[in-house]
């Protein structure tokens, strides 16, 4: 029996709906002795919706890095991540989507440097400082670091001008502060945390 990791995408979203959360991805690593099942999960958002409500009402966003608004945060607690993976796990078992007894299921948040999964994702996090690799190069470089500031029909744009970027001389790009990158040409791309 073959792992199919569409249907345990779509069996972890469902139980995770009757939690209140999304999720985010589901990475599968099997080695010779050691094979894990990583669930990364966030609220909702409506639930994260809420958690801003709250927190905006009760004025505790102050702790937070600039520029990040708690509504684009996971939200996760250790708590959320134990119920979760309980059900999951026994849906799991029951349903045998993973052949074989031997394996370690693990539920997380997907971090401050998560990973971006299309559109979606990139309006959800526009303004924050992101890290990405593309499969072609763009104006010969595969390496980006800077300021998501649009998302586009079918593309984003980086403003470079926010970091420093490294190999590159001040003389040469001072005019070229921003980027377009096409979202078919994105390799993978993560946030990048500010403190």
């Amino acid at each position: 029996m073959a792992l199919n990791l569409d249907q345990i995408r779509a069996t972890a979203q469902r139980v995770a709906a009757s939690h209140g959360l999304d999720v985010v991805e589901i990475e599968y690593q099997s080695g010779s002795k050691h094979r894990v099942l990583r669930v990364f999960i966030e609220k909702n958002a409506e639930k994260r919706a809420n958690l801003a409500e709250a927190a905006k009402a009760e004025e505790t966003m102050s702790g937070l890095p600039s520029g990040v608004e708690i509504d684009q945060l996971a939200g996760i607690t250790h708590e959320d991540c134990q119920q979760f993976s309980q059900d999951f796990g026994t849906v799991l078992d029951v349903e045998e989507l993973v052949p074989g007894a031997d394996y370690t299921l693990e539920v997380s948040s997907p971090g401050l440097d998560r990973k971006l999964y299309g559109e979606q994702d990139y309006r959800r996090f526009a303004g924050s400082l992101v890290k990405l690799q593309t499969f072609e190069a763009v104006t010969s470089n595969r390496h980006w670091h800077g300021r998501l500031t649009q998302v586009k029909g079918h593309s984003i744009v980086l403003d470079l001008s926010a970091v420093k970027q490294k190999g590159k001389s001040k003389k040469k790009d001072a005019a070229n502060t921003t980027v377009e990158i096409e979202f078919s040409n994105i390799e993978r791309a993560n946030l990048v945390p500010e403190f």
